[in-house]
């Protein structure tokens, strides 16, 4: 007896797309962004603030449009980078309304209460994350403006240059009708748009070693050219904006993605040891540098007669007088710090109102982007996407440091601001745009290949049974 069957080719099973987890998730950030806006109104006036209801339709409104953009053009998105996103957002409205509603702060003729305007920047973040995900299809179509990319960044670099400096550096342009902008916000994605095009071509040539010196591979000389010449561009950044943030995020960011392009810790040393002997170096000569480092040094030395030294003095003590959980939102004295505590020093009020535990929670939040990134570049199908995932986390976990670290004390202060958290429209809307990117790198990478189409001639199987 003969049983003749027709077998066919099985499709993959569709993964799941985690939509559900997200619109969640995204629920939980806003319901928390909301509870912390009104637990500081309930400690400054004892009621809830007149426009609780306002701002959480706002936010909710702006979480739902996004993930709504998510689960219709990056449906296999990873699941934890909007909420997150989210949660940073509203967290950071929260802290800048508490610091608007400062009688310190509203008597200084040079302040501006910035909660509406952050908020209505995030509305732009949020439109540039959705123009992200609907234009760009595939992630892959940015390694055609490689030397494109390096051209704009240059510009966005150099422009600073040519408008006068603002609290000492030249990271600004002004432009008439819209007010400040950061073009250095924008320069670090695109700066990792080159970096990726261009190390995924010479990858190869610069992971070559000529001889090995205590343990490390070192590179050849005429490999150094490249990380010579970015080295150089993040001096001259430093020396003519005195901007050390910007510097530090540039070679930083330059460094890291050319030791996963390369695998050589050999880059990793150059790199530290190149950055450690221009920032000393210009530090010595260039007097805006001079004064940040002689503020971290000793900040309690120009206390009363160097602006510098007494902000970051006030900034210790507030970490300190928040000890392990802090005074409560809305009851420290954070704005004593004045003109920049809503944005270069806001961690300083995350620190007294929140004490150490909230600090933890912040950078734990930030870590977890940095981590969903790493994952996003590993899981990615293509050189490309992966150099650009870890670029732009690298990009993203660098400026929480030097700002963190900066505030904290562990290195001088750069000037730049909190990602999402403080003050900013440049940096808002920046950092959606990179998260945007993140998760078209996720969906691709996250996406299940699709199924072969069953063939036309059915292949004819004879099983015989005795």
């Amino acid at each position: 007896m003969s049983v003749v069957t027709n077998t066919t080719t099985i499709g993959a099973i569709d993964a799941p797309s985690r939509r559900n987890t997200e619109l969640a998730l995204v629920v939980f950030a806003v319901a928390i962004s909301v509870f912390a806006y009104a637990n500081v109104g309930l400690a400054l006036n004892g009621e809830l603030p007149a426009g609780m209801l306002g701002y959480g339709a706002g936010l909710a409104l702006l979480g739902g449009v996004a993930h709504l953009a998510v689960r219709r053009f990056a449906k296999y998105a990873d699941p934890l980078l909007l909420p997150l996103a989210t949660l940073l957002n509203g967290l950071g409205l929260a802290l800048i309304w508490r610091l608007d509603q400062s009688e310190r702060l509203l008597a200084l003729k040079s302040f501006a209460p910035a909660a509406s305007k952050q908020l209505i920047f995030s509305a732009l973040g949020v439109a540039f994350f959705i123009g992200v995900l609907v234009l760009l299809k595939d992630h892959r179509i940015l390694q055609r403006y490689t030397y494109i990319s390096m051209v704009l960044a240059l510009i966005l670099l150099i422009l600073p240059m040519f408008f006068p400096a603002q609290f000492g550096a030249k990271i600004w342009i002004t432009i008439p009708g819209i007010g400040s902008i950061q073009p250095g916000e924008f320069a670090k994605i695109v700066i990792a748009v080159f970096f990726s095009g261009y190390l995924m071509v010479k990858r190869d040539a610069l992971a070559l070693a000529s001889r090995r010196f205590m343990g490390m591979y070192l590179p050849r000389g005429r490999d150094l050219g490249p990380i010579l010449v970015v080295w150089a561009m993040s001096i001259l950044i430093l020396v003519f904006e005195t901007d050390l943030g910007t510097s530090l995020l540039f070679f930083g960011m330059f460094v890291v993605m050319l030791y996963v392009a390369t695998e050589r810790t050999s880059w990793i040393v150059f790199g530290l040891t190149m950055s450690a002997v221009g920032a000393v170096g210009v530090a010595s000569f260039e007097p805006h540098v001079k004064d940040r480092v002689t503020a971290w040094l000793d900040p309690f030395a120009g206390w009363g007669t160097h602006q510098a030294s007494e902000q970051m003095a006030q900034v210790l003590m507030a970490f300190g007088s928040g000890g392990t959980l802090g005074t409560g939102l809305g009851q420290g004295n954070s704005d004593l710090i004045l003109f920049a505590a809503n944005s270069d020093f806001i961690l300083a009020t995350v620190g007294e109102e929140l004490g150490l535990a909230g600090v933890m929670a912040f950078l734990l939040l930030y870590g977890l982007i940095v981590e969903r990134g790493v994952r996003t570049a590993l899981a990615a199908r293509d050189p490309f996407g992966k150099l650009l995932a870890i670029g732009l986390s690298g990009a993203f976990a660098i400026q929480v440091f030097v700002v963190a670290g900066g505030v904290m004390g562990l290195i001088p202060l750069t000037g730049m601001t909190m990602p999402f958290l403080a003050a900013g429209g440049s940096s808002v809307i920046a950092n959606w745009a990179l998260i945007g990117i993140l998760i078209r790198i996720s969906d691709t990478a996250r996406r299940p290949a699709p199924a072969p189409a069953p063939s036309t001639d059915a292949e004819m199987t004879q099983v015989v049974r005795p």
